[in-house]
C-alpha cells in the first residue's frame, strides 16, 4: 500500500511537518536506490514538497534515475547536517518513485522550482510506503516513531 505526501501530511500532520522542516534544513539528501545487479547506490539529491506531492528532480541520464526507471524502489534521508548533533533527529522517507512525463505536470514543477535546463531533466513523484523519525528524547531516551500507510503511527522508546 502506498500513499502520496498529502495523505501522508492529512493522517499524521505533525509528523509530516517535522520531516518538512528536517528536509527544510539543508538543501542536498541522500537517496538509496538499487543498481542493476541489485546492490545499493546511494547519490546525493535534492527534494521539493510541492502541491501535495514529494518530488526528485535529476539531471538527465543520471545513474540514480536510470536505477529508479529500472526498480522504483528507494529511500530517502534527510541530510544529518554537521557534527554529531542531528538536530531534529533523523528522517527517513521509503517509497516508490513514480516517473512523471505529463507535460504539464512538467511546467508546472519547472515554473516553481527553476531547474537548470527545464527541457531535460527526470521528474520523480514519491509514493510513501515508510516514514521512520528517530530522535533523542529528555537525552534519556531514543525514540523511534514509524508510519506506513493504513496503520496508525508506532512509537518506541528505547533508553
Amino acid at each position: 500500500m502506498t500513499c502520496n505526501w498529502e495523505a501522508f501530511a492529512t493522517a499524521e500532520p505533525e509528523l509530516a511537518r517535522t520531516a518538512e522542516e528536517r528536509f527544510g534544513l539543508f538543501t542536498h539528501h541522500v537517496l538509496a536506490t538499487l543498481r542493476k545487479d541489485g546492490s545499493p547506490r546511494t547519490s546525493g539529491l535534492e527534494v521539493r514538497f510541492l502541491n501535495g506531492e514529494l518530488w526528485l528532480g535529476m539531471m538527465p541520464g543520471s545513474l540514480k534515475a536510470l536505477d529508479l526507471r529500472r526498480d522504483p524502489r528507494c529511500t530517502l534521508q534527510a541530510n544529518p547536517g554537521p557534527g554529531t548533533e542531528m538536530s531534529g533527529g533523523d528522517v527517513r522517507i521509503s517509497g516508490r518513485a513514480v516517473e512523471v512525463r505529463d507535460p504539464e505536470t512538467l511546467r508546472l514543477y519547472t515554473d516553481e522550482v527553476r531547474p537548470p535546463d527545464p527541457s531535460a531533466f527526470h521528474l520523480f513523484r514519491m509514493e510513501l510506503t515508510e516514514i521512520v523519525r528517530t530522535f533523542i528524547e529528555d537525552e534519556t531516551y531514543l525514540v523511534v516513531r514509524l508510519w506506513k500507510p493504513g496503520q496508525p503511527t508506532r512509537t518506541t522508546r528505547r533508553t
